[in-house]
């Protein structure tokens, strides 16, 4: 029998006979209903089957994942661990993304691959259901996480229940694409469990990381079992109770229903907001529905970037306060991003408003693709909005969360698509593609031609089984109507000088646009043909002025494309001082050599660098070229940005070279990437700035450490000046205890006569003058702090 697989909650509809008389009032069509056949998407998925799931498996093999079921299970010595207490769901999640990968595309390796890690998490579990290879392998040097007994620390760090989350989430995904139950059992058994354990006067303590109430609404709706929702809003209820650990960080300062605005850990956060919207159309809960519909309206409207990413900083990576929107510190994590998603998707559902497919559709373009690189196999973790080339993709992350997100996520794009209530058919993603949807009156085939994102015209072929009447949606996007994204927080500079046209066989049609979609409610037969021409224009883009950071600049879109200059494509590999007239003209160019195929964006601009040996400023004018967001850092480290000065007191101008940009760094840190942070020339506003790049030590302490400059040849030196990182009192660096310099003489390294004193200072550069030497090298040693480590914004010699 053909199971079909479900996206977002996976299984809206699947047993209502046994299930729940409650749902949402709009039902996603199932990714695997949508073929999806554009010159976009298509390419990607097959990057995510063919690279990165393998990728991420072959990791999690590499990286001792695995290995933590088989310590477990006592088939190998629990005489190591892994770096977090959530390492197990990096095995779930990737299986749930291959479980999505089988149904776009059968592959009987991969079935059989997924069966044997199956079995290797089976013989992990305990006899009553618990699952948690942390504490079962019973290591010789437990995590300081756990606990000494289970859920001691669960609304901490322990990560119990959130692993529980995503291994219900992959096992229902792995049910409905198999049909098979090895994986699913495992998950009840487990749900079994919390059923027995969790509730009100039994163990009462709520996840410390939100997801598990996702999973419990995913387990319901395939088992018809009332306990697991039940639990999932016990989970949701218990949050702001006294007595429990009720930090802003987790949002259980609050009771969840009193909760009004977005607030702590970005990740957490969205993830609960998707489970009570879950709860919520599942029970009827409408004190949820008013918290999430607040919650919704302050994160658009004073929290999200344009690129749709949230998590202003990383302190907790979390939401910042109002209007807190910095660029090159901007956390803005992919797994928020994919997470976002899935919250405005229900929001969709529940209330269907084209403005939360507006959101999901600025996400997805934009803050969630650039997570992942388009060879598939290298990963950002926080999505920056500018950079002075410290910011570059990593092959792993020993927090491992946003490349498994991202593989189990993007299969199951095609089942954002489309969407039904009835016999209306919502028409949300413009994506090429043919699929079969089963309304009440007829089943339908749809063939969506486009090339979208980098055109703006929709054919949409309607064919139903025979004649019938229902109604055809098409979403109006927010950026065709000058809305950027919902709540006004971004304006367009000029509107749009076209409007969207709507073709019925070829003639107009008169519509209104209600809730974002123009409805087109008619008798269909076989061949009837919707064209939806979206007007096609370069959009200037600014923010609220209460958004510091991005004043006197503008951002560039057309269609959901967000567009930033990037080094490679600009004069002298600069961006940062770049400056664009508001009113200056841009040109589409379409480039497929570039980036795997882009639209790019061309304008005439002005940029500034200073001349050596002199304070004077060279202005040129130049051609300035901008490349889509998501693209960006697939060509090594670089500058970028995404706000463009139009002012050019918002422009860097670009430094003089001196001795030290033209020094080669090494240093006692081994990750090189530091090192050009050094001699970037880039000053920082104080020594806590995270907006500039620094090397560090950390996690080191009470150690000597050294960075050394190899000149380009031989110079005569007297000073030298250092600008000390220190994040304290809350991040691990301080300024050192002591520092010196060292000069090469022959082959050796000679301190030097130092004619002021080492002074060790924050938020200011130290200078220290000392005798003139002639010199290829410079060694600059630091002591570092008993307790904590130091790092260096900046380093310059004269």
């Amino acid at each position: 029998m053909k199971r079909t697989l479900l996206s977002l909650s996976l299984a809206f509809a699947l047993v209502p006979s046994l299930a729940q008389n409650k749902d949402y009032p709009i039902q996603p069509v199932p990714f695997t209903q949508v073929s999806v056949r554009d010159n976009f998407w298509l390419p990607k998925l097959r990057v995510n089957a063919e690279v990165t799931i393998p990728y991420t498996l072959a990791q999690c093999y590499r990286t001792g994942r695995i290995d933590n079921f088989l310590r477990a299970a006592g088939k190998l010595p629990a005489d190591t661990i892994t770096a977090f207490t959530f390492d197990d769901t990096d095995l779930y999640k990737l299986i749930e993304g291959a479980s999505y990968s089988l149904q776009n595309k059968p592959n009987p390796k991969l079935a059989k691959t997924l069966d044997s890690l199956i079995s290797v998490i089976a013989a992990a579990q305990e006899p009553d259901g618990y699952l948690y290879t942390f504490r079962t392998m019973k290591p010789k040097k437990q995590h300081d996480w756990v606990g000494s007994k289970r859920w001691e620390k669960e609304e901490d760090l322990s990560h119990e229940l959130y692993n529980a989350g995503h291994l219900y989430e992959a096992a229902v995904a792995h049910y409905l694409a198999t049909g098979k139950k090895n994986f699913l059992n495992i998950a009840t058994k487990n749900a079994d469990l919390l059923v027995k354990t969790f509730g009100w006067g039994k163990e009462e303590k709520f996840p410390g990381h939100q997801v598990v109430e996702m999973g419990l609404a995913k387990l319901y709706r395939v088992t018809g079992k009332k306990a697991y929702l039940d639990l999932a809003k016990f989970f949701l209820d218990l949050r702001g109770k006294e007595g429990h650990l009720n930090h802003e960080y987790s949002q259980a300062h609050k009771k969840v229903v009193d909760q009004h605005t977005a607030l702590g850990h970005a990740v957490r956060a969205t993830y609960m907001y998707t489970g009570m919207a879950d709860v919520a159309a599942l029970t009827g809960d409408k004190a949820y529905l008013s918290a999430i519909d607040d919650i919704w309206h302050d994160a658009v409207e004073k929290k999200i970037y344009i690129t749709g990413g949230i998590g202003a900083t990383n302190n907790g990576e979390a939401f910042g306060g109002d209007f807190d929107l910095p660029n090159m510190t901007a956390y803005a994590e992919t797994c928020a991003s994919i997470a976002n998603v899935y919250w405005n998707s229900r929001m969709f559902l529940l209330h269907g408003d084209g403005q939360y497919i507006d959101v999901l559709e600025r996400i997805l373009y934009n803050g969630l693709l650039s997570g992942v690189s388009l060879s598939g196999d290298k990963f950002f973790y926080p999505n920056p909005l500018a950079s002075l080339g410290q910011h570059q993709r990593s092959s792993w992350f020993d927090c491992a969360c946003c490349i498994s997100n991202m593989s189990r996520f993007l299969p199951s794009m095609p089942g954002y698509v489309y969407a039904q209530n009835r016999n209306d058919l919502y028409v949300n993603l413009y994506v090429g593609s043919v699929s079969t949807i089963k309304l009440p009156v007829s089943k339908i085939k749809l063939t969506q031609e486009t090339n979208y994102p980098w055109n703006g015209t929709i054919k949409l072929t309607v064919d139903p089984e025979q004649a019938a009447n229902f109604a055809v949606k098409m979403r109006i996007p927010g950026w065709a109507q000058n809305k950027p994204i919902p709540g006004g927080l971004y304006q367009v500079m000029q509107s749009l000088k076209a409007k969207p046209v709507l073709l019925l066989n070829g003639k107009p049609v008169a519509y209104d646009i209600e809730k974002g979609y123009a409805t087109v409610k008619r008798s269909w037969k076989k061949g009837d043909q919707l064209e939806l021409q979206l007007p096609w224009e370069v959009t200037k883009v600014e923010a609220r002025s209460e958004v510091a950071a991005d004043q006197k600049r503008f951002a560039l879109q057309m269609g959901p494309i967000l567009y930033c200059l990037e080094g490679p494509d600009n004069k002298d590999s600069a961006v940062m001082n770049i400056v664009v007239n508001k009113n200056a003209p841009v040109q589409t160019v379409y480039n497929e050599q570039l980036l795997n195929g882009v639209m790019t964006l061309q304008m005439t601009g002005s940029a500034t660098k200073r001349m050596e040996n002199s304070d004077a400023l060279q202005l040129t004018d130049q051609t300035v070229t901008a490349i889509p967001y998501y693209s960006w850092a697939n060509r090594g480290p670089s500058e970028m940005e995404v706000w463009i000065p139009y002012d050019a007191s918002a422009a860097k101008p670009k430094p003089a070279p001196s001795i030290a940009s033209k020094s080669t760094v090494s240093s006692s840190v081994k990750n090189k990437r530091m090192f050009r942070a050094l001699n970037d020339q880039y000053e920082p506003a104080d020594s806590k700035d995270g907006s500039a790049s620094y090397l560090h030590w950390w996690p080191k302490n009470n150690t000597e450490e050294w960075v050394q400059y190899d000149f380009d040849k031989e110079y005569t030196i007297s000073e030298s000046s250092v600008y000390w990182f220190d994040d304290g009192p809350w991040g691990g660096c301080r300024i050192p205890l002591e520092w010196k310099l060292y000069y090469m003489k022959g082959s050796e390294w000679i301190p030097v006569k130092n004619l002021s004193p080492y002074t060790i200072t924050k938020d200011k550069f130290d200078t220290v003058k000392f005798e003139a030497v002639s010199t290829t090298a410079l060694r600059l040693v630091v002591q570092l702090p008993k307790d904590n480590s130091t790092g260096i914004h900046e380093w310059s010699v004269k």
